[in-house]
């Protein structure tokens, strides 16, 4: 089983690639719905947070994300604390969902995670591809699909690392300059397929 890890910054076309991995038979790991799955139900995890960073729970018992961020974002070190608690409980649950891919047996796992080559959680992939694309395309795609102004879809974009970061720390880049969805989608089943063989 090849598991493949996916990163790219927003807009560029991770989800069109995920896709096809899907339709090629392929499971699909979501490291941010991973975590905030384990926010609301790893009781460890919540107490670990609390211990660390005080009260956090809601009146529901989960952890509140925006109280969690109003105290770690403005903190290097608190927010260092955050990821190392975190991506510890995340890769842990990683594994499990891995496994569970591998009983059923699946010859491919993607595993999709936006902080892929900042994290430990790179070490579970045999390979990594960074998904790019052009600015303009980015923002186009994030206003259309966050219903954003055109401002702050620049501020996003231009937030996030630059493209040689990606290329230089990936097995793979696969740039997506296409016209449309459909285009993209048959260039990310080509390289899927050249992947696997």
């Amino acid at each position: 089983m090849l598991n493949l890890g996916i990163t790219g910054p927003t807009g560029a076309g991770k989800t069109t690639l995920l896709r096809e991995v899907e339709k090629l038979g392929g499971g699909v790991i979501d490291c941010d719905a991973v975590y905030h799955e384990l926010l609301k139900s790893d009781i460890a995890l919540q107490d670990k947070l609390e211990r660390e960073f005080g009260p956090l729970r809601d009146e529901t018992g989960v952890i509140d994300r925006k109280k969690l961020g109003a105290v770690v974002f403005h903190d290097a070190e608190k927010l260092e604390a955050l990821n190392t608690i975190s991506w510890t409980a995340v890769i842990s649950r990683t594994n499990v969902l891995i496994e569970a891919y591998r009983e059923q047996g699946r010859g491919l796992v993607a595993v999709d995670a936006i902080a892929l080559l900042e994290c430990p959680i790179k070490e579970l992939c045999q390979l990594s591809v960074a998904v790019l694309a052009p600015p303009e395309a980015r923002v186009a795609r994030i206003m259309a699909r966050e219903g954003i102004s055109e401002e702050y879809a620049w501020a996003r974009v231009k937030a996030q690392r630059p493209d040689a970061y990606f290329i230089q720390n990936c097995d793979y880049t696969l740039y997506n300059d296409c016209s449309s969805a459909e285009e993209f989608s048959q260039r990310a089943r080509k390289f899927l397929e050249e992947v696997l063989s």
